[in-house]
Parts: C-alpha cells; sequence; structure tokens
C-alpha cells in the first residue's frame, strides 16, 4: 500500500506510452501550460492509449500539464508527450502563459514624458 505522494511503479514502461519518443512534437507545451478538449466530435483513434483517453476526459474542464500529469500518475515527460499528440490530432487545445513583457527602462520613459510636453 503506498502512501499520498509515494512512488510507485507501474507495470507499463513510460517508453511502450510514448511509442520510444523522448521528446514531444512541439515545444510549446511546458510544465503551466492549460489543457482543454476541443469541440470536436471526431472521436479518438482505436488505437488511443488508455492514458490518452483519461487526459481527455480530464480535460473536459480547463486543466494545467502538471496537474493532468498528477492524475495520471505519469512522469510529467510522458504526460508531456501523450499531450502534444492530442494537441496535434485536434483532440486538445493548449493554452500557453502570455509571457510577460519587459518594464520599459527609466530612459525610455522620461524621453516619453519630455516628447508629450513637447507637444503642448
Amino acid at each position: 500500500m503506498t502512501g499520498q505522494g509515494e512512488y510507485h511503479d507501474s507495470a507499463v514502461r513510460p517508453y511502450v506510452l510514448t511509442q520510444g519518443r523522448a521528446r514531444p512534437s512541439r515545444n510549446t507545451i511546458g510544465l503551466d501550460t492549460l489543457l482543454v478538449a476541443a469541440d470536436t466530435a471526431k472521436p479518438l483513434p482505436v488505437s488511443a492509449s488508455r492514458q490518452e483517453r483519461a487526459l481527455l476526459r480530464m480535460c473536459r474542464r480547463l486543466l494545467s500539464l502538471a496537474e493532468a500529469a498528477a492524475h495520471l500518475e505519469l512522469p510529467l515527460s510522458v504526460a508531456t508527450i501523450l499531450a502534444s499528440d492530442l494537441v496535434d490530432s485536434g483532440h486538445l487545445l493548449a493554452r500557453s502563459r502570455i509571457p510577460e513583457v519587459p518594464r520599459p527602462s527609466q530612459d525610455m520613459l522620461k524621453e516619453v514624458l519630455d516628447g508629450l510636453r513637447r507637444l503642448r
């Protein structure tokens, strides 16, 4: 019996779930990427794994990749590959966070302020 947070081994090896791949098809899916099922009537192929089907079911509501990996009890790298496959097939939508824009420098703000004052 395993307690919460304890590791337990699975009978299915990660390389079997990913069909031997070590990298996802896209590098835009990260730890904090939000996943949601696409509005499509297209069913998963018969060859889809149990984990892919579970991931798609979970993503009926917005879920981060990290949460999905935890619920599936899969390494993050494996969950990333599965999610990438489902995004590629059009079953999932991935929403990455908006990258932070660097703040303008003090000099730039001063130049803008001086330019606005000259407009008077």
